[in-house]
């Protein structure tokens, strides 16, 4: 686990409290889910009840509330 990922967990929950989505762009937080593979984030996104969209070739990535998931 990288150890920024609890700090961009944390980020991502309460931005996601407040508003339907969150977008990544800043290029610190872009670079701990880059180290991290598909499937991995895909994981990360299921185990938070998050939904995960790459766009533009991985430059941006956007984390949804998902109701069909359940965080475990």
């Amino acid at each position: 686990m990288h150890p920024d990922l609890p700090a961009l967990s944390e980020k991502v929950a309460k931005v996601l409290s407040r508003v339907a989505e969150y977008v990544v762009t800043q290029p610190a937080e872009l670079r701990v889910l880059r180290e991290m593979s598909d499937a991995e984030v895909n994981d990360f996104a299921n185990s938070h009840g998050w939904r995960v969209i790459r766009r533009l070739g991985g430059r941006q990535i956007e984390f949804y509330n998902d109701a069909s998931v359940r965080a475990v």
